[in-house]
């Protein structure tokens, strides 16, 4: 009953650090002083989000993003479907379409999800200075006063969740099934989760995979992302890493169903606590690498609803590890120390997940 007690009490501290974490990003480089938009007061405010390629309900990157404009509007007291809507894009030729359709609807804030609409946001911000924009991973080289781009330090959860699989590993192998590497934060979750792993095991066999495809595909194949995950499986690869949107969710239910034939792995998942969003993967589903998008969503839109000041610049949302659930008692304590460690050398900078974006 002890040791049962230190592992929740471990799990507790963990997730107490990264909603600190959350609720005390600072951007990237010094932003530049709010800029006061004509904004309407908070009852009368707007709010849209463009998807990237994909559904607003993938159960992980854009979902996240829309549940945080909707926690957001909740708390001002605006409804779905009037004051705040959403649309899907279904070809990256039309992002700039369906930001301009919130536009002429006199939005106030329109939030963008994805690296890939980052020069279409920009231009926006650019030809609309009156109104808010968010953009979800999008590094911002220079800073516009009406445009955030909320970030994250993907490497840092990576590099956890590496640790995590490299200990709970029984096979020395290990796998990682990802979108493109033409979206920096993918890169970074994989070159942390590959420092993690060894940092733990320098010897640690690794299988990582990116999707051959386009931008437009690479994050919406669940086929090709489990039948990469049952590729890694057949070469001995016993903990896989899911990180790319769908296609990643494909790899976590072909590791589910692994567990469910008899085979004793684990899977992690990737951008929200995939636990609450893919019971699917409940089998194999050990914790995800956190990027906590939904928290950081509700503070930029709140920030602005109060009195219309926009946050120039970058701003970086927390990231970390996802509590264990039911595998609470599976991970030995001593691996939750371990993590312990690792959470407190990555925040003091005395350990460096080695990433250079």
């Amino acid at each position: 009953m002890q040791k049962q007690r230190f592992g929740v009490v471990a799990s507790m501290v963990l997730v107490l650090a990264l909603l600190l974490s959350a609720c005390t990003a600072v951007p990237a480089a010094a932003p530049a002083a709010p800029t006061e938009a004509g904004a309407a007061p908070a009852e009368a405010i707007k709010i849209g989000l463009v998807t990237d390629v994909g559904r607003v309900n993938d159960r992980s990157f854009n979902q996240s993003a829309w549940e945080g404009v909707l926690q957001a509007a909740s708390a001002l007291g605006l409804q779905e479907g009037e004051d705040v809507k959403y649309i899907e894009t279904q070809d990256a030729k039309d992002y700039a379409d369906n930001m301009q359709q919130f536009i002429d609807a006199g939005y106030d804030v329109i939030v963008t999800v994805g690296f890939a609409l980052g020069e279409a946001t920009t231009k926006a911000a650019q030809e609309n200075p009156d109104i808010y924009f968010i953009g979800v991973d999008q590094f911002q080289v220079e800073a516009l006063p009406n445009l955030t781009g909320l970030i994250f330090h993907e490497d840092q959860s990576g590099f956890l969740a590496g640790a995590l699989a490299a200990q709970m590993s029984k096979t020395g192998t290990i796998a990682a099934v990802l979108g493109t590497d033409l979206v920096p934060p993918v890169v970074a979750f994989k070159e942390g989760y590959e420092s993690g792993a060894k940092y733990i095991n320098p010897d640690i066999n690794l299988i990582s995979t990116y999707h051959p495809g386009e931008i437009s595909q690479a994050f919406v194949d669940p086929e090709w992302g489990a039948a990469t995950a049952k590729q890694a499986l057949d070469q001995n690869a016993d903990v896989i890493f899911g990180a790319g949107g769908q296609t990643g969710n494909g790899a976590l239910q072909e590791v589910a169903a692994a567990v469910q034939a008899g085979e004793e792995v684990y899977c992690i998942g990737v951008d929200t606590d995939q636990w609450n969003t893919l019971p699917a993967a409940h089998p194999c589903l050990i914790s995800s690498a956190m990027k906590l998008i939904t928290p950081s969503v509700v503070d930029l839109v709140q920030t602005f609803a109060a009195d219309g000041s926009m946050t120039s610049g970058n701003y970086f949302g927390g990231a970390g590890l996802a509590p264990f659930h039911d595998f609470e008692e599976t991970i030995p304590q001593e691996v939750k120390d371990k993590l312990a460690e690792i959470e407190a050398g990555l925040a003091d900078g005395s350990i460096s997940t080695g990433y250079q974006p």
